[in-house]
């Protein structure tokens, strides 16, 4: 499966129904059709269904960008595990999706096969960001931000710029919610992590 899509019209996130012939689509195909179309931001659901989302626009990737930097910083001192930027990962549920950023810890990480690494890993991260940006829909990322949970995750943090609003995911419990703060503490699953969200505001 390696058909190029054409990214110019797309402006919100697309859903194409898991049929038969989706449904078929080996991990290895998938993983060469996003290769092939790496401008889009294509995630797979549980159930087959392909999402693909339009690039980010200016203001939503410079807030990437400052969030990435500071977690990519904390991670590199801390050493205990790996940070990413919008990498796949296959959850055991069999959805692949793409955090906007995650950390996995390095015992995990380095358990993996140098095949497995180098492309989607096999697991579900142990930390992720999702920051909603002006296509995405919310009930959606809080949808994902569930089922990050129910896969393994253990703190995910879903950001919304707009409203200034950030809610905190953990297994077994409702989500915090946290009105205009100006930084979120990793505290205990991410020692020592403080998320500046000042230049994000």
């Amino acid at each position: 499966m390696s058909t190029r899509l054409e990214s110019t019209w797309l402006t919100t996130p697309i859903v194409l129904g898991g049929g038969p012939a989706l449904t078929r689509i080996s991990r290895d195909e998938f993983f060469e059709f996003c290769q092939a179309n790496d401008g889009l931001d294509i995630e797979r659901s549980a159930n087959g269904d392909l999402i693909i989302g339009p690039p980010s626009g200016g203001e939503t990737g410079r807030r990437r960008a400052e969030v990435v930097g500071q977690c990519g910083t904390w991670s590199h001192c801390d050493e205990s595990g790996v940070a990413f930027t919008h990498a796949g990962f296959w959850l055991p549920n069999g959805a692949e999706r793409s955090p906007d950023v995650s950390w996995v810890r390095r015992e995990r990480w380095e358990a993996l096969t140098a095949e497995e690494r180098k492309k989607f890993p096999p697991l579900a991260p142990d930390f992720v960001i999702e920051l909603q940006s002006e296509s995405d829909r919310l009930l959606h990322l809080q949808a994902k931000m569930q089922e990050y949970v129910d896969n393994g995750v253990r703190l995910g943090w879903l950001i919304d710029p707009s409203t200034r609003r950030v809610e905190i995911y953990r297994p077994g419990r409702p989500p915090d919610l946290l009105d205009q703060p100006s930084s979120i503490d990793g505290d205990p699953e991410l020692p020592g992590f403080i998320l500046d969200l000042t230049p994000v505001w």
